[in-house]
């Protein structure tokens, strides 16, 4: 039996469709079973082991099987595999209660990875079972600063990895029942709304805590606030006025922290889908979803003691109405089939309410493998480090991210200062150079922690250069760079004309972290936990560092494969960088400078 393996894609799904194959011929009657592939324990004597032995002689134990064991039953998975390059069929073998050990081949690993090299690094792109996905991400109120988890929530890139088309939606608070009090204190500080200014409101920071103040302290100010939340969702038109001044000067701050993080969104926030609410509400009330309570529409939803409001008592809207309309909205016009919230795990019950009132509409399959499908990718705190409590300012206060950046790109800066670079770069390049590495470290500290645990706050460890860091990850990219450099030797030209080798344990060990790539971006798309590729890149450049310290590139007779072999690690590296880490004075200074190796 023979099998047309193509050299690129997920390494796991190609061995599948082998076993695929191999099933069907080992147990014909059972054809509904799912190849189990797996890469191997390190003490195990294979790159991918097979899994399925145990499993299908439970099913057919005492059935006048031609088979007496789990063992008997993985070889005949291996003697069944069909021949293929991809696999070194002569260095396999079956294990313990017949796990099927496989090995490639590592002439075709070479060849895999030669291909890439040419054909580009988008070869190895996951293909994920939709074409369309929206991310719900970002997402800061108007009228107060970004903070840490504003941050948290630009990081979700995941998807741009793989084949899909990715709708990045900054779902803005600009409808909330804070606008209420917000207009009505704008109101009594400024009677001549068309006269304010950003300047004349100063700190829009202060100003939504002077008017939360007023609105905790002062009755009849609450009772103006709720009503003005009800004019200004009527389309009051001096109520839109004012509100859309408000939400010009929180815009204006919002674009320069996006800017500074190279972030591109389209904003789609809460007002956006204010003339399709009462429509949507219309339909759930036509399906029977809705009743009053107390005044109120809600939904009763099985499995929650309280009900989700749809419309509040006052008649005015909440978070429910909007984001169930902005679901109906995403799936009917935007025709997403996979939808990713992405926001602190507090927000827990309401995205499961209101998840399971689309479901009970239609507009949701039962079953969370489907599509259209909706997950919400929540993330724990970000702590102090001194007492673990949620990161606050010393006063209590959410920290700015604008502080937090401003700080990392200060220290960063002072670094390079003190290996003398300001001796040796333009301020510009200084100045660039701290901001893209304080920045970077910033984002992938956030990046490299498991989402749903939090983690520790801490600049030093972030701007270290040992360890899982952007620092070290630098060096190690930045070591990479020097070695072509110095060899002299044009890389696209030996793409053309040398054989890559994976001779050397060494090299067959980096060759196959190499080839996971694939199966790890889909491993993360899939999970929707960005550590894992984290924790790749950082095992890449782990396994680098293990093969240069043995063996020579430059000047050794295997130099043109191994400078090969470290473009590759390179080309993988910049592939999972943050997009800052990719800006060209920074690949450049990087290349030529060397700045993290001295």
């Amino acid at each position: 039996m023979a099998a047309n393996q193509e050299c690129s894609g997920n390494l796991k799904r190609q061995l599948e469709k082998l076993f695929d194959a191999s099933l069907r011929s080992t147990v014909p009657d059972k054809p509904r079973v799912k190849p189990v592939v797996t890469t191997s324990p390190l003490d195990r004597s294979g790159d991918y082991q097979c899994n399925n032995a145990m499993g299908l002689w439970s099913m057919i134990k005492g059935k006048d099987s031609q088979f007496n064991g789990p063992p008997a039953v993985g070889e005949a998975l291996l003697n069944n595999l069909p021949t293929s390059e991809m696999v070194d069929s002569i260095s396999c073998s079956v294990t313990g209660p017949g796990f099927v050990n496989v090995v490639l081949s590592t002439k075709w690993m070479a060849k895999s990875i030669a291909n890439m090299l040419i054909d580009g690094i988008d070869t190895w792109a996951p293909a994920p079972p939709v074409k369309r996905a929206l991310v719900d991400f970002s997402s800061p109120n108007i009228a107060k600063e970004m903070h840490i988890n504003c941050h948290r929530c630009t990081l979700a890139r995941m998807l741009e990895f793989s084949k899909v088309e990715v709708l990045r939606r900054n779902h803005v608070g600009d409808w909330g029942t804070q606008f209420g009090m917000l207009i009505e204190y704008l109101f009594e500080k400024f009677p001549d709304t068309d006269s304010v200014t950003e300047t004349a409101i100063g700190d829009l920071q202060s100003f939504y805590k002077e008017s939360k103040k007023k609105f905790d302290d002062d009755p009849d100010f609450k009772e103006k606030a709720q009503k003005a939340v009800v004019r200004l969702q009527g389309g009051d038109p001096i109520y839109r006025k004012a509100w859309a001044k408000i939400c010009e000067i929180s815009r204006t701050e919002f674009s320069k922290v996006y800017q500074r993080l190279q972030v591109e969104l389209e904003e789609k926030g809460e007002s956006f889908y204010n003339p399709y609410i009462a429509n949507v509400i219309g339909e759930l009330d036509s399906k029977g979803l809705t009743e009053e309570s107390e005044g109120a529409r809600v939904i009763f939803l099985q499995g929650f003691k309280i009900p989700l409001i749809v419309v509040k008592s006052d008649g005015g809207f909440n978070y429910a109405s909007t984001d169930l309309t902005a679901l109906w909205y995403r799936l009917n016009e935007e025709k997403a089939e996979w939808i990713i919230y992405v926001t602190d795990s507090s927000q827990k019950q309401h995205f499961d309410m209101f998840f399971k009132a689309a479901r009970n509409a239609g507009w949701l399959p039962d079953s969370d493998n489907t599509h259209p499908r909706v997950d919400h990718v929540d993330f724990g705190l970000v702590v102090n480090g001194e007492d673990r409590k949620r990161f606050r300012t010393r006063a209590s206060d959410v920290v700015r991210l604008v502080d937090l950046l401003d700080e990392a790109k200060t220290r960063s800066k002072t670094a390079l200062i003190e290996r003398g670079k300001d001796k040796e770069w333009t301020p510009e390049e200084l100045d660039q150079t701290a901001e893209a590495v304080g920045y970077g470290a910033v984002k992938y500290a956030d990046l490299k922690s498991n989402r749903t645990t939090g983690y520790t706050f801490d600049f030093d460890a972030m701007l270290s250069d040992k360890g899982n860091t952007a620092v070290y990850l630098l060096y190690a990219h930045a070591r990479i760079c020097s070695i072509i450099r110095k060899s002299g030797k044009d890389i696209d030209e030996l793409k053309k004309t040398v054989e890559l080798v994976l001779d050397h344990p060494e090299e067959r060990a980096l060759g196959l972290h190499l080839l996971r790539f694939a199966e790890t971006v889909e491993e993360a798309c899939t999970t929707l936990f960005p550590n894992v590729l984290c924790l790749y890149l950082y095992s890449l450049s782990e396994r680098f560092t293990s093969f240069y310290s043995i063996h020579q590139v430059i000047g050794s007779p295997e130099e043109a494969s191994r400078l090969l072999l470290c473009e590759a690690t390179a080309i993988v590296m910049r592939k999972c960088f943050p997009p800052s880490w990719n800006h060209p004075c920074l690949q450049d200074l990087i290349r030529h400078c060397n700045i993290l190796m001295t």
